[in-house]
């Protein structure tokens, strides 16, 4: 029978983000640990009485169920002694026992690997720095690395994604929780393209207490760290410290020395993280570590950005320039922008869920959200009342730009 049942039964009794190769070595086998009796565990220097109990509580077929629970939804799992286990990640001090996959796990041990972090209220100065240096990089063959939540997560898993590139997304609960539903058509177009992954049982909820851990492997499965924006207690600069315990590369983009909320990422460059100007900045310091990074597709951020603003149907004069002085403002806008959308119900809330940061036309906002073409017309019409939506060039609208 398989090992997987014995290694999940393990993280049952352990818990996740636990330091248990010393307990394995002991034993021999995970195998060897649950087979042995009541003596011999209490015998060994490394497990403890609520240790002890929670073996003797804990019945194998716990682990029969969770794997039982991922065969149906076709999801993988990944644990430490199998062939596919990453490298780069069992080599951290405490990596996981047991992966639980959705999608095609990439191989992150032949390719760069670049985690990108920041907070969830960022500004669109970051969102932009996020998407255009994750797009830059992932067209390079880089893997794209972050936690799928709101704001800078989002913005570099959207860069990846819509170069082809693939990226992977750190959960910090399990595969069959509700988090990111707002995020449902990004987390099915990476789980097609690259993976979501999480080291909880796929029931496991997200809490307070779930999310620092999981920025370890973030780190871990990653060369180099990149924080985009961050204040002086953001949860990125979790990552930013496991990166440097990891032996990681650290990279940040400076923030306006006028907005102190948001002045981690000056910290961590003070302090000798590499500034982040262009791709080029990160991409430079792994050429020639790995056959599949091409060098040669490094484009420039004016480059990239003019491809944005090709994408969105608006030439670059256009759009606002973002600048350090009028970030504040910009993010103050974006909070109202929340607070007002929080408030709509009903079909208005449905077509402003199926809106994005990017124009898109009225037939697929209709087919995005099963309602008739009259009923989303409408909707867009109050939407943009509310100051919600924008529209563009040959009937296409997003999400109102802060």
């Amino acid at each position: 029978m398989s090992n997987k049942r014995y290694w999940i039964w393990l993280q049952l009794c352990i818990g996740a983000a636990k330091h248990f190769t010393p307990l394995v070595k002991y034993f021999g086998s995970v195998e060897k640990i649950y087979n042995s009796n009541y003596l011999q565990r209490r015998a060994c220097p490394y497990i403890k009485d609520k240790l002890l109990d929670r073996m003797e509580e804990t019945p194998i077929e716990d682990a029969d169920e969770i794997i039982d629970m991922c065969s149906r939804n076709n999801w993988s799992i990944i644990t430490y002694e199998d062939d596919e286990y990453p490298k780069k990640l069992k080599n951290i001090y405490d990596p996981p026992m047991v992966l639980y996959v959705d999608g095609n796990m990439p191989d992150v041990d032949n390719s760069l690997s670049i985690g990108i972090v920041g907070t969830r209220m960022a500004s669109p100065y970051a969102l932009n720095v996020a998407r255009v240096i994750s797009k830059g990089i992932a067209r390079c063959n880089a893997v794209i690395i972050s936690g799928g939540a709101l704001g800078v997560d989002t913005a570099a898993h959207e860069g990846a994604i819509c170069v082809g590139g693939k990226t992977i997304v750190v959960l910090g609960c399990g595969l069959a929780t509700n988090y990111l539903i707002t995020n449902a058509d990004l987390r099915r177009q990476i789980s097609n393209s690259g993976a979501i992954i999480s080291e909880y049982p796929p029931n496991t909820p997200a809490t307070k207490f779930t999310f620092p851990p999981r920025n370890r492997i973030i780190s871990g499965l990653s060369d180099g760290v990149f924080v985009v924006e961050a204040g002086d207690t953001s949860g990125s600069l979790i990552t930013a410290s496991y990166a440097t315990d990891q032996n990681r590369d650290l990279f940040a983009t400076a923030a306006s020395i006028f907005d102190k909320k948001f002045n981690g990422t000056n910290r961590l460059i003070r302090d000798g993280a590499i500034p982040v100007l262009s791709v080029d900045s990160i991409v430079s310091h792994y050429v020639g570590r790995y056959e599949s990074l091409d060098s040669s597709r490094i484009a420039s951020v004016e480059e990239l950005l003019n491809d944005e603003y090709a994408d969105r149907n608006m030439p670059p004069e256009l759009e606002e320039q973002l600048t350090f002085e009028n970030i504040s403002a910009h993010r103050e806008a974006k909070f109202e922008i929340d607070q007002t959308a929080m408030k709509i119900t009903g079909d208005e809330k449905t077509v402003y869920e199926a809106l994005s940061d990017d124009f898109v036309d009225t037939d697929s906002i209709a087919g995005k959200t099963g309602l008739p073409i009259h009923i989303v017309l409408m909707n867009l019409t109050m939407l943009e009342l509310d100051g919600l939506a924008e529209s563009g060039i040959g009937k296409r609208f997003r999400r109102k730009q802060s």
